[in-house]
């Protein structure tokens, strides 16, 4: 070789993923299966539970238009092959679903038992007060709504990497040692036990969500705190993901004839039905409550959640009468201005740290898509699957 050529690239030698949720565990299932990988040491280092945050707790919609579209692309399809070659319909719940806008106003007499003149609404919606339809119309074509159960997704991905070598600590990053030329050389770490551990590596991936500014405070990341229940109703209900805006009457309502309420409410939840006939329903309003230490410190408002239940039950009656199984909080990670685009790439001027957070509410969604990017990118040299160009770090700080 003479002076003035490059030599190939080489892949890394030993990776630490940091963070245990689906962005971490996808991509260690990726690069565990990369061909070329054979000889790459891959470890997860987690600081609480496998998908113990929004991983493990956020819906788990899987669709082609979400943002941001170049990375959406790579990952839907990603998110079909994986189906078909792990079994995920039967393994974490991959099906096809319906995705449509609906509009209301509930518990208005002159109004109940009969929709909107002009209205049409899907007759597998029946579990919809229909009275109540404004309007409805869909949002998506046949075939570019899905979804997964997130847990069962992000342990799943977890298992396959593991059945090909990669090994999950359990422990708190604290900080990332660097060499004098400004390269990563391992992570120390506290374990479950409190004790003092360090992981060598020549390569760092950086997926803590809205914690990734813990181990580098320059990543313009943020969390904000997202409410959630899950609902098994009184009756099943057809596959949907719904975006909803509906009013109802609030107070106590006066006169016998012609009875009015003091004012109204209006709510806008999203609601997404489960394979296992369980109803997600998460709130619509962002919370600034700051981020906790970890995970397992995250506070539910059971306010919040009191408020999520007596919403759905006045638009459906099999959710009215349904059981509240989960009540729930976990913080979203957004990346910049909260646009929807995550940072996926190498940071410049530090060898071997990539940064791979701020999917907001898409991380289940876009998690194959990153690992896919992520894995071309330390094994191969560069991400050929989209032109993620807009994504890198160096767009963000």
């Amino acid at each position: 070789m003479s002076a003035n050529e490059i030599p190939p690239y080489s892949p890394p030698k030993d990776i630490v993923i940091i963070g245990g949720g689906v962005i971490g565990c996808t991509s260690a299932c990726y690069l565990s299966r990369h061909p070329r990988a054979s000889s790459t040491k891959v470890t997860i280092l987690e600081a609480g539970a496998i998908a113990g945050g929004a991983s493990g707790k956020y819906g788990g919609l899987v669709a082609k238009w979400v943002s941001p579209k170049e990375l959406v692309d790579v990952a839907f399809a990603e998110h079909v092959a994986l189906a078909e070659e792990h079994g995920g319909e039967a393994r974490w719940g991959w099906r096809i679903l319906n995705c449509g806008w609906w509009r209301g106003r509930v518990g208005c007499p002159r109004r109940r038992g009969k929709k909107a003149d002009g209205v049409e609404v899907p007759e597998d919606l029946d579990w919809l007060d229909s009275g109540a339809t404004e309007a409805y119309r869909s949002m998506a074509g046949d075939g570019e709504t899905a979804q997964v159960h997130p847990y069962l997704f992000t342990t799943s991905m977890l298992a396959l990497a593991q059945e090909k070598g990669v090994k999950l600590i359990k422990g708190r990053a604290t900080s990332i040692q660097y060499t004098e030329d400004s390269q990563v050389s391992g992570v120390n770490y506290v374990d479950s036990n409190g004790a003092d551990g360090i992981l060598t590596a020549d390569t760092i991936i950086l997926s803590a969500g809205p914690w990734t500014p813990t181990l580098l405070p320059q990543v313009p990341i943020w969390g904000h705190r997202a409410h959630s229940i899950t609902i098994l109703p009184s009756q099943p209900v057809s596959p949907y993901f719904l975006f909803t805006s509906f009013t109802y009457p609030v107070g106590d309502a006066t006169g016998t004839a012609t009875r009015t309420w003091p004012g109204t409410r209006t709510a806008g939840p999203d609601i997404l039905t489960c394979p296992n006939n369980e109803v997600f329903v998460c709130a619509a309003r962002e919370d600034s409550e700051p981020l906790p230490d970890g995970t397992k410190d995250v506070v539910v408002d059971e306010k919040v959640c009191d408020q999520l239940v007596k919403d759905v039950g006045m638009m459906s009656k099999p959710l009215r009468d349904g059981e509240v199984t989960m009540r729930q909080a976990c913080y979203l990670a957004n990346a910049g201005s909260g646009n929807g685009c995550p940072i996926v790439g190498r940071v410049e001027g530090i060898g071997g740290l990539v940064v791979a957070a701020g999917h907001a509410s898409t991380g289940v969604c876009n998690a194959p898509g990153t690992a896919k990017a992520i894995s071309e990118l330390l094994i191969d040299g560069e991400i050929t699957c989209a032109d993620l160009s807009r994504l890198a770090p160096k767009n963000f700080f």
